[in-house]
C-alpha cells in the first residue's frame, strides 16, 4: 500500500452543501435561510435565553435571599445496630467471646467495610434485632439503638464530641 491509495472510508466524509450558488443549486438566492428577519443575516443569532422582548425567566422569578451556612452541619455515617450485631455473630469483625462484650469502634467498623472514613463522625441507628453483647463506641446514637443495645446486655460509649470551628470576630479594643 501506498501513500496515494488512501482514502477515506466510504461515506465517511459527506460533502458540504455550497449555498448561495443560483437557482438551479436549490440553495441559491437566500441560501436556504428564508426571507428577511435577524436569522437571515450574517452574525444573526438568538441567544437561548432570549424571549422576544418579553420579560426573561430569570428576572421574572423571585430570588432566594440569603444562604445556610454548612459550618456546625454535622454529616454522619450511619450504621445500624442490627447489621453491627450480625456482623458480629457471623466473625467478621474478628474472633468474639462469648463471655465479655465485643468492642466495636469506628477503626473497626471501618475494617468490616460497614463505614468509609474513620474521620467521619459515626452515629449508629436503631434498625434490626441485636443479640450479641457489644461495647459500642460510636460519636451519636439513636435512643432506639441504645435501648436494643443495653437490652442484649451490651453497653454504649459516646465519643467526645469534636470542638466546634472558631468562628469568634475580633473586636477592637481600647488601649
Amino acid at each position: 500500500m501506498k501513500l496515494h491509495d488512501l482514502a477515506p472510508a466510504p461515506g465517511s466524509h459527506k460533502q458540504s452543501v455550497r449555498v448561495g450558488r443560483g437557482h438551479a443549486s436549490g440553495k441559491g438566492k437566500t441560501a436556504g435561510r428564508g426571507t428577511k428577519g435577524q436569522k437571515a443575516r450574517s452574525g444573526g443569532s438568538i441567544p437561548p435565553w432570549f424571549e422576544g422582548g418579553q420579560t426573561p425567566i430569570h428576572i421574572r422569578i423571585p430570588k432566594l435571599r440569603g444562604f445556610k451556612r454548612p459550618l456546625w452541619r454535622v454529616e454522619y455515617q450511619v450504621v445500624n445496630v442490627g447489621r453491627i450485631s450480625a456482623y458480629a455473630e457471623t466473625g467478621r469483625f474478628g474472633e468474639v467471646d462469648a463471655q465479655s462484650p465485643f468492642t466495636v469502634n469506628p477503626d473497626t467498623l471501618r475494617a468490616a467495610g460497614l463505614i468509609t472514613n474513620v474521620r467521619k463522625p459515626v452515629k449508629v441507628l436503631g434498625s434490626g434485632d441485636v443479640s450479641a453483647r457489644l461495647f459500642v463506641m460510636a460519636d451519636a446514637f439513636t435512643t432506639g439503638a441504645r435501648e436494643k443495645i443495653e437490652a442484649a446486655g451490651g453497653t454504649v460509649h459516646e465519643l467526645a464530641p469534636k470542638p466546634a470551628p472558631d468562628v469568634t470576630v475580633a473586636t477592637p479594643t481600647a488601649d
